[in-house]
Order: C-alpha cells, then sequence, then structure tokens
C-alpha cells in the first residue's frame, strides 16, 4: 500500500505539469505563429516479484511475469509544427507562411533566432522589423518615399515597392527549415533558437526544395484549438481526482490494519 501511496503522489505531480502545459496553450491562444505544446508521459520504474519464464515446476515455467509499477513522470513536452488558420489583415508588411519554414530574425547580439510570427512592421529607417524592433535578417529596407501601399511580397519572397511609378526590386525574403523543428529551443517572444537536435538551418527561397510560400497581408493565427485544449483539461482534472482518491483510499486501507490489533 505505501506504493500505491507513492505511485498516486507521482500522478498527481504529473497532472499539475500537465495543467501548466495545457494552460501555457490557452493563455496564447491569440499568439500569431503559436505552435501548440503536447505534453508526454512515461511509466517509471517496475518492482520484479517474478520474472516471465521462471519455473514454476519441474517442466514448467511462468508465461507471465509479475510486476507492479511505480507511478509515471512528465518525459517530454513535444511542439506541434502544424499550420495554423491563416487570417486577412490588409497589412501590407504582415507575412504568414504557408507550408514549412521560419522568417530569419536578427538579434540584438548578431546571432539569427527564428520565427513563425510574421506581423513585420516599419521602423524609423524602413526595415522590416518584428514587433520588439529585431530586423529581418535578410536586410529588406524600402525607400523612404514609398508608401506602405505600393509594397509587394510575392510568394516566392521577392520584395518591392515603387516610387514615383518606378517599381524598384528591394531584395529577397529566405525562409529556414529544419530536420527536426520540434527540436528548436523556444526563447520567449516567439522566436526560437537552433540546437543540437534541430540541426543547422536549411536556407531557402519560397516554394522551393519544399519550403512553404509566402502569403503577403495575410498572418498565422496560432494553432491551439480551444476546444481540444478544454477537453485535455477535464482528462487532467479527472486523472488528479482519481490519483488523489487513490491515495485516500491507501491511507483508509492502512487505518484498518493499524487498528486490527485493537
Amino acid at each position: 500500500m505505501m506504493r500505491a501511496l507513492w505511485s498516486a503522489a507521482s500522478g498527481m505531480k504529473t497532472q499539475q505539469q500537465n495543467m501548466d502545459v495545457v494552460a501555457h496553450n490557452l493563455a496564447n491562444v491569440n499568439t500569431f505563429g503559436m505552435k501548440k505544446i503536447r505534453a508526454e508521459f512515461h511509466d517509471l520504474l517496475y518492482q520484479t516479484l517474478r520474472t516471465a519464464g521462471a519455473e514454476s515446476g519441474a517442466d514448467s515455467q511462468y508465461p507471465t511475469g509479475l510486476q507492479i509499477g511505480l507511478g509515471d513522470k512528465l518525459a517530454a513536452t513535444q511542439r506541434i509544427f502544424s499550420q495554423g488558420n491563416l487570417q486577412a489583415t490588409d497589412n501590407p508588411t504582415d507575412i504568414a507562411i504557408e507550408g514549412e519554414g521560419f522568417f530569419q530574425i536578427e538579434l540584438p547580439d548578431g546571432t539569427i533566432a527564428y520565427t513563425r510570427d510574421g506581423s513585420f512592421k516599419l521602423d524609423q529607417d524602413r526595415r522590416l522589423v518584428t514587433t520588439d524592433g529585431y530586423p529581418e535578417a535578410d536586410n529588406i529596407t524600402f525607400d523612404q518615399n514609398a508608401s506602405s501601399d505600393s509594397i509587394v511580397i510575392s510568394s516566392d519572397g521577392r520584395v518591392a515597392d515603387q516610387v514615383d511609378g518606378q517599381i524598384n526590386q528591394i531584395g529577397q525574403i529566405q525562409i529556414a527549415r529544419f530536420v527536426n523543428p520540434a527540436g528548436l529551443t523556444a526563447i520567449g517572444k516567439n522566436l526560437f533558437i537552433v540546437s543540437e537536435s534541430s540541426g543547422d538551418a536549411l536556407l531557402g527561397n519560397p516554394g522551393e526544395d519544399g519550403a512553404g510560400t509566402l502569403v503577403q497581408s495575410v498572418i498565422e493565427m496560432s494553432n491551439v484549438q480551444v476546444v481540444e485544449e478544454m477537453v485535455n483539461m477535464i482528462v487532467a482534472q479527472r486523472a488528479y481526482e482519481s490519483d488523489a482518491k487513490a491515495i485516500t483510499t491507501s491511507d483508509s486501507m492502512l487505518e484498518i490494519a493499524n487498528g486490527l490489533k485493537r
């Protein structure tokens, strides 16, 4: 019964962590480019009371073993990089990636981060920057005399503006792909950095070598599904209640056993 107490306690702790993941997903339901996180669990060690195949007699063996589990733990948080809904905004500097890939963002220390959030703005130098002022790494800078309505970003990443009726080619937006995007490390502000698990970025023009294409005046929303997260919340709550009930039941059984001497 002491095993039951500790196993149920591990289950309660795991469901608390599961609720942390669900709450994070729900909190970011309106975050541009947000990718939901899934909690994954492992069972813990087993106490083996009898191994499978042990001799049960002179010429016989037990066909199955006898093991008692010791609970579970949170093993990983898997980020799901499925496509979020695309929402038209009529803002020419909003860009969505339809398919695989990430925008490259230059951080203040000169390193490159990656994002699916394409809600870009223009800074005082007419550079394409994020909400926090970090420039897009391809150094896209528009003419001071070009209006925002004249900005054109094609599906293959070519960027142009128009001044006095003349179209000017500004540059080319490249996007990055990864062998294992789930291995990227999130650093907040809708940004990711590479890790040993993700591998190095594979750069290319949109629409080439399996990379997604760009859509101007459109933003990618979060791929979090509120109904799905609410169901996960209910499941976590009921599992937590069941683990708590297992603890109270084990405690009642121990109380009965302790009272047998009376």
